[in-house]
């Protein structure tokens, strides 16, 4: 197979897109693309060898989950690397999508009575 060339299409991840998409070769390096530009949303990246990055999310819900177990006993607490897969299963579906610890500790109390708000006075063009 030939050396890519600038402009050469090729198939690489877009980070924008999420997805695995048509590129144009943007810059080369020791023979091998080093940047492209995606045919698609047009943002120009590394190569990454169709290769999705990897998720950030596992840190962030080990952080959180070791955060409840400690509040919940911290003589007694096990990391989440300790647990088992089913447990972690529970602890996440615990915890719906976007709520932070406080928030979840809060839905078990009873929620505090709205103040009531006056209603604002409709404004318009008098009589002329």
């Amino acid at each position: 197979m030939r050396e890519p060339r600038l402009g050469d299409d090729i198939d690489d991840f877009c980070v924008r897109c999420k997805r695995i998409m048509n590129h144009a070769v943007v810059s080369v390096m020791n023979g091998e693309p080093a940047k492209v530009r995606c045919r698609t949303c047009h943002s120009d990246h590394d190569f990454r060898h169709e290769q999705a990055p990897p998720p950030k999310v596992d840190a962030r819900k080990a952080a959180l989950f070791n955060e409840v177990l400690k509040k919940v006993d911290p003589s007694d607490a096990k990391a989440v690397d300790d647990l088992d897969p089913g447990e972690v299963a529970e602890l996440d579906e615990a915890a719906e999508p976007g709520e932070t610890v406080e928030m979840a500790e809060a839905a078990d109390e009873e929620p505090p009575t709205p103040a009531p708000v006056p209603k604002a006075k409709a404004k318009g063009r008098g009589r002329k």
